[in-house]
């Protein structure tokens, strides 16, 4: 619940952020600000290179037998050669994108993004490569010994810091041009990176210090982990980060791809430079983010899903690793329909209210239906990896991302943005069928449609239709606005909670 509540304040920010910078910088500002991201993330991925993952993994096998469960200092083995060897993984990496990212950025803005505004906003970003991926190696351990609420507590100090010196900076400078509005909170992001990653590293010795009793050096990684008995500490750690590193390299490549081709389709299809760029803003710096911002209530548990379900894997305990999934899925699944379903009955209402634009109110309508197969694709992608599925988690992402590719080519010179929402649809389909086939295989649950599905798809449905009928016929007195829309949300959500629970879909346990 900590967790979960520190997620939805991270969210709330960013997306209270969006919201203030459309409101500064404009549809196309988002939009370029979008596209520079997707160079940025390109490059985030290769600075990281699986580190996160691989930290968590090999940090959460380090826990001693007799350790577990103990309210006392902890006994780990080998853990401070798991995290060294991370960081300098991590420093091999985002030192070399560092370089190759500012070298490079005038051909990539000029030749590859299009748009020579973005070339000094690259050239700050790539300072940051490597208090990202050392800050991630640290994320790792916190994931590794369960104590996340560690590492949000930074995001959130984080984005607290960035969306305030952005007021500040763009209030003294007053930029002239969109290209300086952007470089400014480009500025204010690198500013705020380097305040986590202090952070980071103030927690990470606090939490070592206070938390680690003893490190039987003895027993090294690769007697832990790795049955490869030549390999050890880096060698360990690059073993298991790097393969999923390739997969990743893979996924951004097309996924930047993907990025830089939505606003040349939109352009072939006759749509001016201008308008492309700023459905582009619309569609990614405006709709996303609200569609996945409910979804902090999830990353909470997913984050913590993969160290437990590799403890569990670890000693062979089928029972508690079916029971996790069964009830992931279906908590996922209660959550995510309702807020499909409310977001579906008030989304013109939310686009106006939030970004004062009709056309986002209809994305917004358009994409929510989704939304359960969003959300569940992320947990499920947690789920898979805690298993050791992550390599068929990447390749079934690299396909995802190869086949959006293809069809923006194909579809977007023809249909515009219609051709891209169709693409949105597609894509998702295909992702998150192949990965909940691949658990449930992996797992051998059992599937009750009806309790995970039907139950909550009614629910909501009811829930919605008798608030619509509320305060369409005045039965509560509330005047037109934000405090009536925040009223038929939360009476939506309470209704949707108690007719759920009436079906028997949430039970109380002693």
């Amino acid at each position: 619940m900590i967790l979960s509540c520190a997620s939805i304040i991270l969210r709330g920010l960013s997306v209270s952020f969006n919201i203030y910078l459309t409101a500064k910088i404009g549809a196309e500002g988002m939009g370029l600000i979008t596209l520079i991201g997707s160079i940025y993330g390109l490059f985030i991925t290769f600075a990281t290179s699986g580190i996160n993952l691989a930290v968590t993994r090999l940090v959460s096998s380090c826990y001693s037998e007799d350790a577990i469960g103990k309210a006392d200092k902890k006994t780990y083995t080998s853990l401070g050669i798991t995290v060294k060897s991370g960081f300098i993984y991590a420093l091999i990496f985002s030192l070399t994108a560092s370089a190759v990212l500012y070298v490079s950025a005038p051909n990539i803005g000029a030749k590859i993004l299009g748009d020579r505004r973005t070339v000094a906003s690259l050239k700050l970003l790539s300072v940051t490569l490597t208090p990202i991926a050392i800050t991630s190696a640290i994320n790792g351990y916190f994931n590794g010994v369960r104590r996340v609420y560690k590492s949000v507590t930074v995001q959130i100090c984080e984005q607290l810091v960035k969306m305030g010196l952005c007021a500040v900076f763009l209030a003294l400078i007053l930029p002239k041009s969109v290209e300086s509005a952007c470089y400014i909170i480009i500025l204010s992001g690198a500013l705020s990176e380097l305040l986590s990653l202090i952070l980071s590293v103030v927690l990470y010795l606090t939490d070592r210090q206070n938390h680690v009793k003893k490190e039987d050096t003895s027993l090294k990684i690769r007697d832990i982990y790795d049955s490869d008995k030549k390999k050890d500490g880096f060698s360990t750690v690059f073993s298991l980060a790097f393969p999923v590193a390739v997969s990743a390299y893979v996924r951004a490549a097309l996924s930047t791809v993907e990025h830089i081709a939505i606003p040349w389709g939109l352009r072939k299809s006759g749509i001016g430079a201008s308008s492309s760029l700023a459905s582009y803003g619309i569609l990614h710096g405006m709709v996303f983010p609200l569609l996945f911002f409910p979804s902090a209530v999830l990353s909470s548990f997913s984050s913590l899903l993969i160290p437990e379900l590799t403890s569990s894997q670890s000693k062979g305990n089928n029972k508690s690793i079916n029971r996790i999934v069964s009830s992931v899925i279906s908590l996922s699944l209660l959550f995510s329909i309702g807020v499909s379903g409310v977001l579906i009955s008030f989304s013109y209402e939310i686009g106006s209210f939030l970004y004062g634009s009709a056309e986002a109110g209809e994305y917004i309508r358009i994409l929510s239906p989704l939304i359960p197969l969003m959300y569940l694709d992320g947990t499920v992608d947690s789920m898979l990896k805690g298993l050791g599925e992550q390599l068929y988690s990447m390749r079934v992402n690299i396909a995802d991302s190869l086949l959006s590719v293809i069809l923006i080519v194909t579809l977007l010179p023809t249909y515009g943005i219609r051709g891209y929402v169709a693409v949105i649809f597609i894509t998702e389909l295909f992702n998150a069928s192949l990965s909940i086939i691949r658990l449930l295989n992996v797992t051998n649950i059992d599937t009750p449609l009806a309790k995970w599905i039907l139950k909550p798809l009614f629910s909501v449905l009811f829930a919605t239709v008798v608030t619509r009928f509320i305060f369409n016929n005045s039965i509560l007195p509330f005047s037109a606005g934000r405090t009536l829309l925040i009223t038929e949300i939360v009476l939506s959500s309470i209704i949707y909670i108690g007719t759920a629970f009436l079906f028997g879909k949430i039970k109380l346990k002693r």
